[in-house]
């Protein structure tokens, strides 16, 4: 045992917020509370969070989550659950490392030995889909993620969906599985066409084909396709996922362990998704340490099904920007992937 003396955090390159915890005996833990776009906010509210549990025991991670959570008047949103995620990460990798065990023996042990990965192609606007396949593939990745569209009006041309399954039908043709993500930039008249556009190509699944907030539009559009629907980046605790699991509208939960309130919640999620037999991939086109945690958890989560990976992926690099996954760790093997 022994009490939390420090909490700090450091904006790192490319887009990254890394939290580091130290105990009062020198012991200390990793975490990550990046929100892409508004990671500023998550300092300030890291700043307050700080202040309020410095001297807390850094062992009863529990009672610092439920006490960040309920003492407040207001909860949840993804800049309060980005800053609680940070900090309850770097506490589970700090009684990780000061026991010498891996966090996934602490959470029950393993029910697995290896985890299935996907990466991302194509960009913010897709493109040249098949020769990043292809590399994707050489890398070791048997299953890749692309957007879906580049924009697209509330009503459209049917013709403005053709090239979204032309490249799903080209990635399939490479011996790929591929997902795709609408990522909320359809409006229901076009999702509609396009779910049924791709499913004689049968992708792996459509992510996000309504934003989160059109919940009875997805629940509309689940019934209409035999896609499997995943979503749930936006989506920041157990009671923002409950709707999607109580309507049975979702085959898949995306949580994002960085904007979810860390380790501790996601497993919360994980565990009621089980019940609704819903599967669990992690959204995480994040860091390190992020993905790490990520990793963990999915050894000893019954349901999970395939985890992202940033490695590479499009946000870390452009701007001719040349940081990734791989910058801040020592054994830069770690992320090699084999056969998927």
């Amino acid at each position: 045992m022994g009490k939390i003396k420090t909490i700090e955090y450091f904006r790192v390159l490319p887009r990254w917020l890394f939290v580091k915890i130290t105990d009062e005996h020198g012991n200390y833990g990793w975490g990550e509370a990046t929100l892409e776009g508004h990671s500023q906010a998550v300092e300030g509210c890291l700043d307050a969070m700080i202040q309020r549990f410095v001297g807390y025991e850094a062992d009863n991670i529990e009672h610092l989550w439920q006490t960040a959570h309920r003492h407040s008047f207001y909860r949840g949103g993804p800049v309060l659950m980005s800053a609680l995620a940070g900090i309850d990460i770097a506490l589970w990798d700090l009684l990780s490392r000061r026991l010498g065990l891996p966090l996934h023996v602490l959470l029950g042990g393993a029910v697995r030995n290896k985890i299935k990965v996907y990466s991302w192609i194509g960009g913010d606007r897709p493109r040249d889909v098949e020769a990043e396949a292809k590399e994707r593939y050489a890398q070791g990745f048997r299953a890749v993620k692309m957007n879906a569209t580049e924009d697209v009006d509330w009503l459209d041309s049917p013709k403005a969906l053709e090239t979204s399954v032309e490249r799903c039908r080209i990635v399939k043709a490479l011996g790929m599985d591929v997902g795709l993500d609408f990522h909320g930039r359809l409006h229901k008249p076009m999702a509609k066409q396009l779910a049924k556009a791709l499913e004689p190509h049968r992708p792996l699944f459509i992510e996000e084909p309504l934003l989160s907030e059109h919940y009875e539009g997805i629940k509309q559009l689940s019934g209409l396709t035999t896609i499997p629907i995943a979503l749930g980046e936006r989506l920041y605790s157990r009671w923002d996922v409950k709707r999607f699991l109580n309507d049975t509208s979702i085959d898949i939960v995306q949580p994002d362990i960085s904007h979810c309130g860390g380790i501790s919640e996601i497993r919360r999620i994980a565990t009621m998704a089980e019940a609704y037999d819903v599967a669990l991939a992690p959204h995480c086109p994040l860091g390190p340490i992020a993905l790490a945690a990520c990793m963990q958890v999915a050894m000893c989560t019954p349901n999970f099904t395939i985890q992202e990976m940033g490695l590479t992926i499009h946000y870390n690099t452009e701007g001719g920007g040349e940081y990734d996954i791989k910058n801040y760790i020592q054994d830069k093997g770690v992320w090699d992937v084999r056969e998927g």
